[in-house]
């Protein structure tokens, strides 16, 4: 990497972002198709533009020079249940990396400026929601502090 930077994301980097989103959602649909629907159905239905602008929302962009290699994006919300007290949340909805980039340490950074913000905003917990199968992100996610607070256990019927 050149030049890596760390930057919040603008209307100038949507064709980049929709391309991370894209190559994000087909490799979740090739590693769990029964589960995941295509990239291209999902690129119907959600767009991170909307991220760009929602001021509920965040998306940050790791540049090596000026070519976007990496992308994370979460917003603002409140958990609230039936149970629980009500905590402000801040929630890290997706993060990609581009494969060529990967294991030097920008997803981590990705996650690092995510949260920062989150705190300046007074945010007092984050969470992130992540598929057992991916475990390069299970691993990350632990080693970044995320601890497991609800686990959700699926069984297929009728076979």
């Amino acid at each position: 990497m050149q030049s890596l930077t760390l930057r919040a994301a603008n209307q100038s980097d949507l064709e980049q972002l929709n391309e991370l989103m894209y190559q994000l959602h087909d490799e979740h649909h090739r590693q769990s198709p029964d589960f995941f629907k295509t990239a291209e159905d999902i690129e119907q239905e959600k767009s991170i533009a909307r991220y760009l602008d929602n001021p509920e929302c965040l998306v940050f962009v790791a540049c090596d020079d000026k070519k976007v290699i990496g992308f994370i994006s979460g917003h603002f919300c409140e958990l609230i249940s039936t149970v629980s007290k009500p905590v402000q949340m801040g929630s890290i909805d997706e993060l990609y990396v581009m494969p060529s980039h990967r294991k030097q340490g920008v997803a981590g950074m990705l996650c690092q400026r995510i949260e920062q913000t989150f705190e300046e905003y007074g945010v007092k917990e984050m969470f992130v929601e992540v598929w057992d199968f991916n475990q390069p992100a299970n691993q990350l996610y632990h080693q970044l502090g995320f601890v497991s607070h609800i686990n959700w256990l699926r069984k297929p019927l009728g076979k």
